[in-house]
C-alpha cells in the first residue's frame, strides 16, 4: 500500500487500517523495546526511588498544558 492510497482513504478508513496495523504487531513478539527506552525508564527509577520524582494529576498536567 502506498501513501498515495492511504491519503485516499477517508479518516475513518485510515483509523481502521491503523487499528488492525497495531492489532497485528501487539500479537508479536519478536519486538524489542530500543535501547533508550531502558536507559529512560532506569532514569526514572531512581528518580523515584531517591524521593526526587514530581507527580501530578491529570488535570494538573493539562492545567499546565494549557497555560
Amino acid at each position: 500500500m502506498s501513501i498515495t492510497q492511504i491519503q485516499k482513504m477517508s479518516k475513518t478508513e485510515q483509523l481502521q487500517t491503523m487499528e488492525l496495523l497495531w492489532d497485528s504487531l501487539s500479537h508479536q513478539s519478536d519486538l524489542d523495546s530500543p535501547t533508550w527506552h531502558k536507559t529512560v525508564l532506569d532514569a526514572r527509577r531512581k528518580k523515584i526511588v531517591s524521593g526526587k520524582a514530581k507527580f501530578y494529576s491529570l488535570d494538573e498536567v493539562k492545567r499546565r498544558l494549557l497555560k
